[in-house]
Parts: C-alpha cells; sequence; structure tokens
C-alpha cells in the first residue's frame, strides 16, 4: 500500500472517486484515475499531504497506523489546493490531528511554497528535498514533469495562464530539489531539479 521513498517518507496512490473516462485531452477532466498521496514522519509531526483513502480505507489505516504510533508525535494534515480535500477529514478525525490550512505555520522541517497567482500552495520536505505540488506540476507520462494543462487554469481571477505559471513556478528552481512526489502521475525521485527545468521549457 506504502512506497517507502526514502527512510520515514511514503507515498500511496487510490483511484479518485471524482475520476471519469474518456475525458479530451488537455480538458480539466484530463488526468490518471489514480492519485497519489503522501506521509513523511517530520521531526514534531506524522505529516499527510493530500491524504486520500481508497474505497477499502482499511487498507490505507492498518498501513498507516503502526507508522503513526511509532512516530509517537501529533499528526499533521497538509493541503496543497483547495481540490485536494479528499481524505483529509477522516484522516484527522481518525489520528486526531491537525487540519494545517496554508495560512498556518506548518510543523518543523516542512515549508508553503506558494505559487503566486495560481491558487495552489506546494509542500517542501526539507530532510529529503522532496516538493510535493497538488494541480501544477504532474507527471508527463514519460517519467518526468509538466505542468498542468492550461484548461486547469481557466477558473483563475485574474488568468494566469501558461506563461504566467511558468513564471510563478521559477522560484521552485531555487530549491536543492532531489524528488518531485506528484499527485497526478508517476513521482520523480531522481534528476528532479533537471526534470522541473525540462517542465518549466516546455
Amino acid at each position: 500500500m506504502l512506497d517507502e521513498l526514502r527512510p520515514g517518507l511514503y507515498r500511496w496512490t487510490a483511484r479518485h472517486p471524482a475520476w471519469e473516462p474518456g475525458a479530451d485531452a488537455e480538458s480539466p477532466g484530463d488526468w490518471p484515475p489514480d492519485v497519489g498521496s503522501v506521509a513523511y514522519s517530520a521531526p514534531d509531526a506524522f505529516v499527510l499531504v493530500d491524504p486520500l483513502a481508497p474505497d477499502d480505507e482499511s487498507a490505507l489505516w492498518s498501513a498507516l497506523d503502526p507508522l503513526v504510533e511509532r512516530h509517537g508525535k501529533p499528526v499533521a494534515v497538509l493541503t496543497t489546493i483547495r481540490f485536494h480535500g479528499r481524505s483529509r477529514d477522516a484522516a484527522g478525525e481518525r489520528y486526531g490531528g491537525a487540519l494545517v490550512s496554508w495560512r498556518e505555520e506548518p510543523p518543523t522541517g516542512v515549508r508553503r511554497i506558494p505559487i503566486d497567482g495560481a491558487d495552489e500552495t506546494m509542500v517542501w520536505l526539507e530532510a529529503p528535498h522532496a516538493l510535493v505540488p497538488g494541480d501544477r506540476l504532474i507527471g508527463n507520462g514519460r517519467g518526468g514533469l509538466r505542468m498542468c494543462p492550461e484548461s486547469w487554469l481557466r477558473y483563475i481571477e485574474p488568468p494566469i495562464g501558461l506563461d504566467g505559471l511558468r513564471r510563478a513556478l521559477a522560484p521552485v528552481l531555487e530549491l536543492p530539489l532531489e524528488m518531485v512526489l506528484v499527485s497526478h502521475g508517476d513521482p520523480v525521485v531522481a534528476d528532479a531539479a533537471m526534470a522541473v527545468q525540462r517542465a518549466l521549457r516546455e
């Protein structure tokens, strides 16, 4: 259920209940059926980012429960973008965890990376040098990254467009990136800085 990418850093995927087949390419519904979530043993909290439980929730809880217990610190649930509420409330209720908004200070070892004008605040995990985006960086289906389809940005006012998003994402390149753990598509766990550079050039 959980893939341990680094000691104390985990990712899993689950089928999103809102996914529908047959979406047109580059449309708002053009994304893979399974989406990714992240768990991280931060120094003073067990952090869940955009958690989504599968239909059989017990499979996820049985995998997470021993990790939470072993870590022994409070659970903090972070969300990257408004559309990723997912199983946030269920996770918070199960573990008595705090639902940490983008306005609030995240746990030690975790930073928020605002993407100006793009309605997203990415999560930066400092020790493993791992970036967790929401919708603005996604897998490209070839082992790399891309920016989201422009149709995903149409609701934003004032409009940002892909050129604006490219500029907004530029500060991400200043991070010592080793991994980008996308929600949509496959994570990049090597040469992440190069993958982001390529995504912003395309």
